[in-house]
């Protein structure tokens, strides 16, 4: 009798132990998973993106007459994102690039342009591997390096300009800290041109900004 209750106690201490790694099993599965997806309020995400840029100009006055238009220009693009929330976070965007001016009457040279730009960001499934996300904010471009001429002479731009901005983009999650990413935007932008004090009209850039690249989460 001794023996058969002290087999019953030991079994029934395996089962309960057995029961109990169940139960905390899918808990640390869980918690391995958090650990290796998802992002959370206080992250901060920096990505590296090769970026496509392609303007989509409207122009107006001599500048139209003259039927500018603004070349394509593939660059590296650096963004920082910071989480505020676990589904909200905050990216400034940093690139610049040179584009070409030509026209009906032959090259107008290059000029640099510089649009660091600054957007809110909705994440969803914030805590998953694949994280879709739109974002929406306004963009300060800085035009400069103006090499820009007409006739012999040369063509002065105003060297700024603000404009809103919208995104909308996807991370996948690789390892804890490592991340693929897709974004494009839309941005835009303008600058006025003048040759010898008189008005030639706005041009206006505009682009759509398709990106690919890596990230890092810390």
């Amino acid at each position: 009798m001794k023996l058969s209750l002290r087999n019953r106690i030991r079994t029934a201490a395996i089962a309960s132990g057995l029961l109990c790694a169940v139960a905390l099993a899918p808990q640390a599965h869980a918690a391995s998973d958090d650990a290796m997806t998802g992002i959370h309020a206080g992250d901060v995400l920096v990505r590296l993106r090769a970026i496509s840029i392609v303007p989509n100009v409207d122009t107006s006055g001599t500048m139209s007459a003259l039927n500018v238009s603004v070349n394509n220009a593939i660059v590296p693009e650096l963004d920082l994102t910071y989480m505020i929330r676990d589904y909200l976070g905050v990216e400034l965007i940093l690139g610049t690039s040179r584009h070409q001016l030509t026209s009906s009457i032959g090259a107008l040279g290059g000029v640099n342009v510089l649009p660091p730009t600054l957007l809110l960001q909705y994440h969803f499934n914030h805590a998953g591997r694949v994280r879709p996300y739109v974002g929406a904010g306004l963009n300060y471009t800085l035009f400069y390096d103006n090499g820009l001429h007409a006739g012999g002479q040369p063509v002065s731009i105003t060297n700024h300009s603000f404009g809103p901005a919208l995104q909308a983009g996807v991370d996948v999650q690789v390892t804890k800290s490592l991340f693929v990413n897709a974004d494009i935007k839309k941005i835009w932008m303008h600058t006025d041109a003048s040759l010898r004090g008189e008005a030639l009209g706005r041009v206006s850039i505009d682009p759509v900004v398709v990106g690919l690249g890596v990230g890092m989460r810390f």
